[in-house]
């Protein structure tokens, strides 16, 4: 069952019934079919209202020309994510194909869908991790972490001069060695992040929203980096049309809230301007507490925190605040009063999406979303150690992990497979790999060439082939602290022996079992299930003597199969400098 709060201009009439066009409060938000699954995410924009359900499904509520608001069902299979801007809709899906519209995207099909990501002119550069759009334009993040742009660049949103580049109906390279993209549903301005965690900023400045100071043009026109940016790691930077909010972790992980601005625009959380970004202080963030999440529409600000406060300022002309007052904006941060809410669990499970002049809050479990981390690390250049080249000379990456698995061990296997994908086109070289990966017998032909390189071990293929299909033996759950979590079978049978055993056993059926993992503290179970997807270990995360005791334990006892670098020795070196950069710190 949907849990679904909903203020602000009411679009909703047939699903909103018999209240105001106006609501100042937080009301129930019911679909017209209560059978729908647990919602995933919301977006929400100028003419549109995307839901997304945990199952992949979308539905679309438009609010041009639809008096009836009748929902209609996206006919895109797999979604992985939605992003709405004042004109414009895009979709990802699991596979890293990007599907949008609206008028500034394809202006002769300014209505239907169409695949942008084929459009990139680099074919190695096809394979899309995460997008986000702006009021006009829309950013994609390849697997590559490189930046694209499409849409309108008239305010120089894209990175190019507006003069010669007005928009673009094709994606254009803005920034190499990306790590995130920031931008809003309302906002003429864009934000990047490299990878040596460098922020860059274009597009509209008027009201200083990019936090540059006090500079004179009214528009950037190529991505400036952004100096003075606080202490801290950047989790999220969202833009309205005249304003930018930023949140901030610090080592302690606390995080705090930052805008940049001018004030008479609102949405800013103070009654001053900002030319750079500088802190939101009120007396309503306690010591205690945390900024969870936090969502920014077109000139207003919603934050949730973690002592389950709904904080919010800025424009209140459509009672989009939810406090109960109309047509008064709020220029610093009040709290808005919450109905009981039906699901009593985790506040964290809740979540903001704030849109032009109206707001939702709807609760979303935190889905485990393992598979998608799964496929984004499969596609991740770093974790791939072999390159097979196509007849056209097309590079395809192969992931180490799988072929490890499902190939046999030796050079001529491989070799093997290099003769057959050098006869390929990239299309049939990718069905291979498919096949590989899942198999699933997608082209016959295909794979009666390949299959004498397969593993050939029928009872194992058997099981393989169930956990792949079934959609109710592909998860296994580990639970620990009265919390169950989802891991795929596939990413656990690869990392430790144990698992390999324990799903690939024909002997017995342990699909079921549930394992704990109570004797890990919470920092540690963070760190071995970070580094399970990613052989990584998170920049921000403190090691202590403690947690390389207790990973040591986990390694021998879960029979990891350690790559190089192996999870001992990430801690071990961490560790280390952490040591030596404290010992810097007293000697200067």
């Amino acid at each position: 069952m949907n849990d679904c709060l909903f203020f602000g201009l009411n679009l909703y009439p047939k699903l909103l019934k018999n209240e105001p066009n106006k609501i100042t409060k937080p009301i129930q938000f019911k679909f017209e079919n209560e059978n729908e699954k647990q919602i995933k995410q919301i977006l929400t924009g100028n003419y549109s209202t995307i839901f997304l359900f945990e199952n992949g499904k979308s539905i679309e509520y438009l609010n041009e020309n639809d008096s009836k608001q009748n929902p209609s069902k996206i006919e895109i299979e797999n979604i992985q994510k939605v992003t709405v801007g004042s004109h414009n809709e895009a979709i990802l899906t699991i596979e890293g194909n990007v599907f949008a519209k609206g008028k500034d995207i394809d202006s002769n099909n300014p209505n239907e869908f169409i695949n942008i990501s084929l459009l990139i002119e680099d074919t190695n550069d096809r394979v899309i991790e995460d997008i986000i759009s702006g009021a006009f334009s829309i950013y994609l993040l390849t697997s590559n972490h490189n930046a694209y742009g499409i849409g309108s660049n008239q305010h120089g949103q894209l990175g190019f001069d507006s003069e010669t580049l007005s928009k673009t109906e094709k994606p254009i390279l803005m920034m190499k060695n990306v790590s995130k993209i920031f931008s809003g549903n309302s906002s003429f301005h864009v934000f990047i992040l490299n990878s040596n965690q460098e922020l860059f900023g274009c597009g509209d400045n008027n009201p200083y929203q990019l936090g540059l100071g006090k500079t004179k043009e009214y528009y950037i026109r190529e991505l400036t980096k952004v100096q003075n940016i606080p202490k801290g790691k950047i989790i999220d930077i969202q833009c309205g049309s005249t304003h930018s909010i930023m949140l901030i972790e610090d080592k302690n992980q606390k995080r705090k809230i930052y805008s940049a601005g001018f004030y008479q625009y609102n949405g800013l959380g103070k009654n001053e301007h900002s030319h750079v970004f500088t802190e939101i202080k009120s007396s309503l963030f306690e010591k205690n507490d945390n900024i969870l999440d936090f969502s920014v529409g077109n000139r207003h600000t919603l934050i949730l925190t973690s002592n389950s406060k709904l904080i919010g300022f800025g424009e209140n002309l459509y009672g989009q605040l939810g406090n109960g007052n109309i047509e008064v904006s709020e220029l610093i941060p009040i709290q808005i009063e919450l109905p009981k809410l039906r699901f009593n669990e985790d506040i964290s499970n809740y979540h903001i999406c704030c849109g032009y002049q109206k707001s939702f809050f709807y609760y979303s479990p935190s889905f485990s979303n393992l598979e998608e981390d799964l496929i984004k690390l499969f596609r991740r250049k770093e974790f791939c150690n072999i390159s097979f080249k196509t007849k056209n000379g097309e590079i395809i990456e192969a992931h180490k992990l799988i072929l490890k698995y499902r190939l046999n061990q030796n050079q001529n296997e491989i070799e093997k497979l290099q003769e057959i994908i050098s006869k390929k086109s990239i299309k049939e070289s990718n069905q291979i790999f498919e096949m590989i990966y899942s198999n699933r017998i997608i082209n016959p032909i295909l794979y009666c060439e390949i299959k004498e390189i397969i593993n050939s071990n029928e009872k194992i293929e058997e099981t393989m082939k169930r956990i792949y299909l079934n959609e109710n033996e592909k998860d296994f759950i580990i639970e620990r602290k009265e919390k169950k979590y989802k891991f795929p079978k596939l990413i656990l049978i690869m990392r430790s022996e144990l698992y390999r055993g324990m799903f690939l056993s024909v002997t017995e059926d342990k699909s079921n079992k549930v394992t704990d993992y109570s004797e890990l503290s919470n920092k540690s179970f963070q760190i071995f299930e970070y580094w399970i997807y990613s052989n990584q270990i998170k920049d921000e995360i403190q090691i202590t003597q403690e947690i390389i005791d207790e990973i040591e334990i986990g390694i021998d006892y879960f029979q990891l199969n350690q790559t190089n670098p192996n999870l001992f020795d990430l801690l071990i070196n961490k560790f280390n400098n952490q040591i030596q950069n404290e010992e810097r710190c007293l000697i200067f």
